[in-house]
């Protein structure tokens, strides 16, 4: 399994993405704001999401 950095965005939860904020040892917190249907969604912009329920999808630069 590999972890996610800060920067890194990551999707979990049938599709939901978001940019990695912080790193826990057992999880990550993830800002999913930068969705485009964020405001529809009815979430709150920061969530946690344990580090065996997410994928990377693209690296920070």
């Amino acid at each position: 399994m590999k972890i996610a950095e800060a920067g890194n965005i990551i999707e979990f939860k049938q599709g939901l993405k978001g940019k990695v904020q912080k790193v826990n040892k057992n999880s990550v917190i993830v800002d999913i704001s930068i969705m485009e249907n964020f405001r529809d969604l009815e979430m709150e912009p920061l969530t946690v999401v344990n580090h065996k329920n997410y994928k990377i999808v693209r690296t920070a630069e």
